[in-house]
């Protein structure tokens, strides 16, 4: 066969900026069909009326349009065709918009905690105002003497079949305001899951009401805690302050992210009411 006006898949590849392989796989898939192939070598060319159908398939890629649905417009050509599936794939880039956006928030979130958990100041009682949060919250009666002994609690907070949502900074310990009246603090009641707004979870939540806590935050593990406690109740006790709802304590900053103990961060916050002195309060 004269094969003057033909080019060959390797020429076509590069005037096209597609890939062999990929001219390949939309000939198996049906899109387009060399217009000559060697019955001796199986070498593929292509003619210039293929062109402007390698044109159309490149254009509509590049808008990231499903082969099928390329292969549909191929074979039904029509303006009403290709303006319903511009429309369809618009709704679908704007989906992708919103859900990219999504992840960014999310990103956002971690970034911002990461920084304030290297930030916080230590072994120093203060007062912050709380935002209200969503939560999932298990009742687990604990006694925490390493990090390993939250993971079979911790699953049972990851029943989100969506998405992953259990991340450091997110997952804390809890004790009663009953207990912590009592100064019981040896144990903990339960263990929570917090939520960011834009965390897709498919189980039972909770939503806590804005609160003022007092805050310590410590270098170590949840086996140093008791001792902090004593010192947030002193404090609690001194300024005449009332337990109105559970601890939050919370690692920022462990195993998960860093090999080193020595920049281990928890925080602890206590919900209080009735507060004397609020010169040093803190708005979050």
């Amino acid at each position: 066969m004269d094969r003057k006006g033909l080019f060959s898949i390797g020429e076509v590849s590069k005037l096209f900026h597609i890939s062999v392989s990929s001219l390949r796989h939309y000939e198996n898939v049906g899109l387009i069909h060399p217009e000559y192939t060697s019955p001796d070598t199986g070498y593929r060319y292509y003619g210039t009326e293929q062109f402007e159908v390698l044109n159309t398939i490149r254009y509509l890629r590049a808008l990231d349009i499903p082969l099928a649905e390329i292969e549909d417009f191929l074979k039904n050509r029509d303006i009403s065709n290709i303006e319903e599936k511009l429309i369809q794939q618009k709704k679908i880039v704007l989906e992708k918009q919103k859900e990219l956006k999504r992840v960014e928030q999310k990103i956002s979130h971690r970034l911002n905690s990461l920084s304030e958990a290297q930030n916080m100041p230590l072994d120093t009682v203060s007062l912050v105002q709380l935002p209200a949060k969503r939560i999932v919250w298990v009742d687990a009666p604990l006694k925490i003497k390493d990090s390993q002994d939250m993971e079979a609690s911790i699953r049972k907070l990851d029943q989100s079949r969506t998405e992953a949502v259990v991340f450091l900074g997110k997952v804390g310990l809890g004790i009663s305001a009953e207990h912590l009246q009592k100064a019981e603090y040896a144990k903990y009641d339960g263990i929570f899951l917090i939520l960011d707004d834009e965390d897709i979870y498919d189980g039972e939540t909770i939503t806590v009401a804005e609160t003022l806590c007092v805050r310590l935050c410590f270098r170590g593990s949840h086996a140093e805690a008791p001792e902090q406690y004593k010192k947030l109740l002193d404090y609690i006790n001194k300024h005449q302050m009332q337990i109105v709802g559970f601890s939050r304590e919370i690692t920022l900053i462990d195993y998960g992210i860093t090999n080193d103990p020595e920049k281990f961060v928890i925080e602890i916050c206590i919900p209080v009411s009735e507060i004397v002195n609020t010169e040093k309060m803190i708005y979050y």
